[in-house]
């Protein structure tokens, strides 16, 4: 892992920043350079993923209807984006996203801690039950009792689903 210190931060301005690159090799994808930056004064990260070789621009769906199908891996740069239709959520892609490499699980479990911050500052009511009741469904996705889709779009190819059963179709490059 490379490491580089005080660098300037672009949240606060000090000399505070911190900047590291790791090198993984991912089974089914290939080596990929996590890109993470952090500032100690001021708290400011980002963190990205982008794979060693080119690859072309892509969407991909999963449809996840197993319980075994929660540990099949999520490769997300910041340009991908991840959408579950079925529960009308989504994490867009752009310059304010954050690159990650998690499973089908720890993505269920990204978008549980986003239901349940709005649960908790929701004041409304039907906010709260809505909420509720995502978070029941959420649940019932990670056991594999409720079959969902899962899209991964990327037009730099730096995003992927490592698994067998999934769909890939190829895009041209943004």
């Amino acid at each position: 892992m490379e490491v580089i210190k005080n660098q300037q931060c672009p949240g606060c301005g000090k000399n505070t920043l911190e900047l590291k690159e790791e090198d993984k090799d991912i089974e089914g994808f290939g080596k990929v350079y996590v890109l993470s930056m952090n500032c100690s004064d001021c708290n400011f990260s980002k963190c990205d993923i982008e794979s060693e070789e080119e690859k072309e621009g892509s969407i991909q769906t999963l449809v996840v209807d197993s319980k075994k199908d929660m540990k099949i891996k999520i490769i997300k740069s910041c340009l991908g984006t991840i959408k579950i239709p079925q529960i009308r959520m989504k994490i867009e892609g752009g310059d304010s996203s954050e690159g990650f490499i998690t499973d089908v699980e720890g993505l269920i479990e990204k978008f549980e801690k986003i239901v349940e911050k709005e649960r908790d500052s929701a004041e409304d009511p039907s906010v709260k039950k809505s909420a509720k009741n995502l978070l029941k469904k959420l649940w019932k996705i990670k056991l594999g009792d409720v079959p969902v889709k899962i899209t991964v779009e990327d037009p730099t190819g730096n995003s992927a689903i490592i698994s067998d059963k999934v769909e890939v179709k190829k895009v041209g490059k943004k």
